[in-house]
């Protein structure tokens, strides 16, 4: 990551370039703003430091320019004395903050980290987005591990095949989703695609709900309806939790399934079956079929092919990469600007089994996102117990200059203060951590 500095009077931009080098600050700087401009893309790892009056394009018609070119890339305008209201409206017009002359070497550079944090979290968001789309065709099953490689492979080898599917996996792996892929692999992918929860379909209406009512069937049956059944005629009908499914229902559907033929409630006309079958189970249905809680005939008419949704603790790989496309879907659902996130956050991710896989794991990115849950906090939550010692001790320094910092209102020289630091030292800390300062500071009041 790399600064681009716009300053034309020479003796305060090579003051300014010492400063970027005593911080290990790789830096370009330039005289006018015109051969700058040309340096910059939407695509470019760089923040822009630029003096406001400059000759040629002064620095507000710089801002506008980058502005267009890339909206996420930090401008941060250095202003005199007389500019600070101007530097203000420069700031409602897509500035990232503005230095006031005469400004403290420690000022600057702490305003250009906090700059190059969140420009890295930007293009690091866009390559998210850009792998999500990617893989959205397999109904968004994200992961570059073996597992995911070769499920994402055999769904797509299924996808035309029109053979009923029998997807095994734990709770919140995923199963919906692969359910899904199927669909949108095959022919079937413009019919409809008819999602049944067999354990939460209450017996007393399973049949009218599933093969649908003619009038009379019943009292209350005033006019035909055709069941999820007959509904997903031309689609795929996915049965998940097929386990919960009472017996003497399942006998019912059995008969559906290999006769291909339903028929409505109050109706003697038996109508084509015309769908692919695609059920899904957490547990072992054979083990249940041979323990007499599930059917073993049903079994064996479902179990032609099956396709197991790995658990997320055995492709660990996956973690870290689903937890930052699950926070950046969160940011966008809930408008949310996306956190800064600690250094030691990927260790204690892979750290905890995640029981309830990628659905635990995707509520865990929104309560990050929402700022109602830290993964060093101490909390039923984050346990220590996973954490190595010197990932504690990272998390337990976190805390504390966190919380410096909320106290303090993001003003670094009074959170040093408060810890017992060197301003150097807590520089230093707040980069290794990933801190966003930015977080802890009060907005400025509304102009007037």
């Amino acid at each position: 990551m790399r600064v681009i500095y716009v300053e034309d009077d020479d003796a305060v931009r090579a003051a300014g370039c010492q400063t970027f080098a005593l911080a290990d600050l790789p830096v370009d700087d330039f005289a006018r703003a015109e051969p700058a401009l040309a340096r910059l893309t939407a695509a470019q790892a760089v923040v822009l430091v630029t003096d406001v009056r400059l000759p040629g394009i002064d620095g507000l018609e710089l801002l506008r320019r980058v502005v267009a070119v890339d909206a996420d890339l930090p401008v941060i305008l250095v202003t005199g004395h007389g500019d600070v209201s101007m530097a203000v409206d420069a700031m409602r017009a897509g500035a990232y903050d503005f230095i006031e002359k005469p400004f403290a070497p420690e000022r600057l550079v702490d305003v250009v980290r906090r700059a190059i944090e969140k420009r890295r979290l930007v293009l690091e968001n866009r390559a998210l987005k850009a792998r999500l789309a990617q893989n959205s065709g397999v109904a968004g099953l994200l992961g570059n591990s073996p597992a995911m490689c070769q499920l994402r492979t055999l769904i797509a080898e299924l996808g035309d095949t029109e053979v009923d599917v029998l997807i095994h996996g734990e709770t919140g792996t995923g199963k919906e989703r692969v359910a899904r892929g199927l669909h949108q692999a095959g022919r079937r992918r413009s019919g409809h695609f008819v999602a049944v929860n067999c354990a939460a379909l209450p017996e007393a209406i399973f049949e009218s709900e599933m093969f649908g009512v003619e009038p009379g069937a019943y009292t209350g049956a005033t006019r035909s309806r055709a069941g999820k059944i007959e509904h997903a005629s031309g689609g795929t009908l996915f049965l998940d939790e097929i386990e919960g499914m009472p017996l003497g229902l399942q006998a019912k559907l059995l008969r559906v399934l290999q006769e291909r033929v339903v028929e409505r409630l109050g109706s003697n006309r038996l109508l084509p079956l015309d769908c692919r079958v695609v059920a899904a189970t957490k547990v072992d249905l054979k083990a249940a079929s041979e323990a007499g809680h599930f059917r073993a005939d049903l079994y064996y008419r479902l179990n032609v092919v099956t396709l197991l949704a790995p658990p997320l603790r055995e492709r660990r790989e996956d973690i870290e990469p689903l937890f930052k496309v699950f926070c950046l879907e969160a940011a966008d659902r809930y408008g949310r600007a996306l956190p800064a996130m600690p250094v030691a956050i990927a260790d204690w991710l892979m750290a905890q089994d995640w029981p309830g896989n990628v659905r635990e794991l995707q509520h865990a990115a929104e309560r990050f996102v929402l700022g109602v849950w830290r993964p060093h906090a101490h909390s039923p939550d984050a346990p220590d117990s996973g954490l190595s010692m010197p990932q504690r001790v990272a998390a337990f320094e976190l805390l504390l200059i966190e919380n410096a910092l909320q106290e303090t209102q993001g003003e670094i020289a009074g959170a040093a203060a408060t810890l017992g630091i060197p301003r150097k030292t807590l520089y230093d800390k707040l980069a290794k951590l990933e801190v966003d300062v930015t977080r802890f500071r009060a907005a400025p009041p509304p102009a007037r």
